[in-house]
């Protein structure tokens, strides 16, 4: 990753500058989004350092939102890079320039290169967490955009219409923003705390209310902690009983969320069946109306 960033980094430099010889404005554009890419290389790099840092006493769960947030800030700077083109693209649309359009061909071919190699790279780790999917999707769109230059350039060499260079630019920023929603939505819903998109709750309710012992379930709640990481907790109905056996019905629960849905941090509190009313206090529930009752 870190090679990928020095990389991406040194040709941004010179598309800048090929660009501004060029005066093709899809090259600066691509160069602002290999900017970017270059940002989310270094976001996301420092993201896997910091969720491997062990949980402490001030982060309890550790840092794994570190990659989701490193995630979110990458698509937003896109969604902003991308409305800067789009309004540039309209004004270069409104007053065409002459284009290099040899300069801009042998930059693209560089920018495919560089971006392909990339790609390769993050695919090799195998690593399917938001954050890398974000510097892999930055990759994509630029990678993309990079056909989209050859193309453009091309079609000026033969036909010697300048307007596809600003025509070509609005496109790789609607590509940008396509490449770029997908994450924003899922890091938002991670930072909010919402369900993770792979998982039903009522899918989740009903195996639990299929293990052996478990009367019903309410008050679920199941939230992610990163891009792979989810949390559990949940009230559960059962019978009267020793500790002993309820642990039993604990152990069942825990393996189907685990086997089923990948949840490994889960907080189940059971609540008991027409308990005795005892020095502690206990929770009194009516089976007719499956609900409970403090009293």
């Amino acid at each position: 990753m870190i090679w990928s960033l020095i990389a991406t980094s040194a040709f941004v430099a010179i598309e800048i500058i090929a660009g501004i010889r060029a005066h093709s404005l899809a090259l600066i554009s691509d160069a602002g989004h290999n900017a970017t890419d270059a940002l989310a290389l270094l976001l996301a790099w420092f993201a896997v350092f910091m969720q491997r840092r062990p949980a402490d006493e001030s982060r309890t769960f550790g840092y794994h939102r570190a990659g989701v947030l490193a995630a979110f800030v990458n698509a937003l700077t896109l969604g902003v890079l991308s409305c800067w083109i789009l309004w540039e693209s309209w004004l270069r649309f409104l007053h065409p320039v002459a284009v290099d359009d040899r300069l801009m061909l042998w930059v693209a071919l560089g920018a495919v290169a560089l971006n392909g190699g990339v790609m390769l790279g993050i695919a090799r780790t195998g690593d399917k967490s938001v954050n890398l999917r974000g510097a892999y999707m930055h990759m994509l769109g630029d990678l993309l955009g990079a056909i989209g230059i050859i193309a453009g350039s091309l079609i000026m060499r033969f036909t010697g219409w300048t307007t596809a260079d600003p025509i070509l630019s609005a496109i790789i920023a609607i590509l940008i923003i396509w490449t770029a929603w997908d994450i924003i939505r899922e890091s938002l819903n991670i930072l909010l705390e919402g369900k993770p998109r792979s998982i039903e709750l009522g899918a989740v309710t009903s195996a639990i209310r299929g293990v052996n012992g478990v009367l019903d379930v309410h008050d679920l709640h199941i939230w992610s902690l990163g891009s792979e990481s989810h949390a559990l907790s949940s009230h559960v109905l059962i019978d009267d009983m020793p500790p002993s056996r309820s642990g039993e019905i604990l152990d069942c629960i825990n393996h189907v969320l685990s086997d089923r849905f990948h949840i490994h941090h889960t907080t189940v509190q059971f609540e008991h069946v027409g308990c005795a009313i005892s020095d502690s206090g206990c929770v009194i529930v009516v089976p007719e109306q499956q609900h409970h009752h403090q009293h």
